[in-house]
């Protein structure tokens, strides 16, 4: 079964309306409408001709010139100024004959409208005052006062168009800068939905590496370390320090997991509540679990964590994610079992903090946990979003230390 539907019509209002707004050089079968116009308007002239003021009929000549002054109309849309020019050459003459002066009104008004509407107004307005001066000094020299009374009357009308299409331009106009001014507003708004994809893009590839970098580098350190009892002596196997170290390795697979699945969750979802349903970002009461994580590992960490309870959530997560991504860095670039101090505390409106090691690996705390240099990165994008700074670099005494200060007043207005 096949179901069909026919297009709305539509309504009589509106097509005018659409006629009104639209620019004439724009419309479709502009070239076929305007032929019909020409026809229509040639037997409306035809039969003022024959049927009013029977005195003046045309002869020959005022027929050819009448219904020649039509033809122009055709190409009104193309070249209006041109075929104003050729009606009013034709129309000149026909009047100057003393034929009905009536009859080729409507035409020449339809021409003059063309113009009107097309044209910038003060050029409108010039060549109706050039048009009414000629037609002047042809029945001044041509004819008597008589016809001359009578087309200063027809100008009347003249006058009319010209303000009506004035209006109709400005309105057109309006028209169009409120269409232009939408369209804009519309890529301004795709803009910025592109804008917050590729943030949010970033913001997972953010959480994506500092969670994978970190939970990879502590299994690699644990799995090392169980690789290490096996191997040292076969034939004594510490099985609790093996086992230990397995249970350390399932619990950071667990904690990973978790991290991982709420990360999906917010790629599942489509909308803008997606930002809605992320769950609780990780803040500083998780500083703790990153510094037993990274004993486990074999680092010597030593915490100092002095903060209030008005820390902004964002301010909160951004700190924990510097933490997590140093104390990576260090449990991997610093050495065997590395000594590490993290300091954690508010001071002067912001949140200060610093995780230094002794680098007797190299890089320390500041190093690529990847490969491929994002670690560093990473930090300063995580500082940058809250507004905050972040340095780091080799210290004076050996080692290496990361600082970040992360304001908590612009954060907190943010929020509000």
């Amino acid at each position: 079964m096949h179901l069909t539907t026919t297009p709305v019509r539509p309504r009589l209002g509106e097509r005018v309306t659409a006629t009104l707004t639209r620019d004439p050089r724009t419309a479709p079968h502009a070239t076929r409408n305007d032929a019909v116009l020409a026809a229509v308007l040639a037997t409306l002239a035809a039969v003022l001709a024959a049927f009013t003021d029977t005195l003046r009929h045309p002869d020959a000549l005022g027929w050819t010139l009448l219904l020649a002054a039509h033809v122009p109309l055709v190409w009104r849309r193309r070249r209006p100024l041109l075929v104003l020019a050729a009606v009013v050459v034709l129309v000149i003459p026909y009047h100057a004959l003393d034929n009905n002066h009536g009859a080729p009104v409507p035409a020449s008004l339809v021409a003059l409208y063309t113009v009107t509407v097309t044209q910038r107004p003060a050029r409108s307005i010039l060549v109706g005052a050039a048009g009414l001066a000629v037609s002047l000094t042809v029945m001044l020299t041509f004819g008597d006062h008589k016809q001359a009374s009578d087309l200063v009357r027809i100008y009347g009308w003249v006058l009319a168009v010209l303000f009506i299409g004035i209006d109709v331009r400005y309105y057109r106009q309006y028209v169009a800068s409120l269409v232009e001014r939408a369209e804009r507003a519309e890529r301004t708004r795709e803009e910025e939905a592109r804008r917050r994809v590729a943030e949010e893009r970033l913001r997972i590839a953010r959480d994506l590496h500092d969670l994978l970098a970190h939970t990879i580098t502590l299994i690699g350190v644990q799995t090392s370390v169980a690789a290490h009892v096996l191997a040292a002596d076969p034939e004594r196997l510490d099985r609790e320090t093996i086992a230990k170290a397995l249970n350390d390795i399932a619990d950071t697979c667990r904690t990973a997991r978790g991290e991982l699945r709420t990360t999906l969750e917010v790629l599942r979802e489509q909308g803008a509540a997606a930002g809605e349903t992320r769950g609780p970002l990780p803040g500083l009461d998780g500083v703790p679990d990153l510094v037993e994580a990274a004993r486990l590992a074999g680092a010597r960490v030593t915490q100092t964590v002095r903060t209030g309870e008005t820390t902004p959530p964002a301010v909160g997560a951004a700190a924990y994610r510097i933490v997590q991504e140093a104390l990576t860095n260090a449990v991997r670039h610093a050495g065997a079992e590395p000594e590490v101090r993290v300091e954690v505390y508010e001071e002067q409106g912001a949140l200060r903090l610093a995780v230094t090691d002794d680098g007797a690996g190299g890089t320390g705390a500041g190093g690529s946990s990847d490969g491929g240099g994002f670690g560093l990165v990473g930090m300063r994008e995580r500082a940058r979003s809250v507004g905050g700074t972040l340095d780091a670099g080799p210290r004076d005494g050996g080692g290496f230390e990361v600082t970040a200060v992360l304001p908590l007043r612009g954060a907190l207005e943010g929020a509000g």
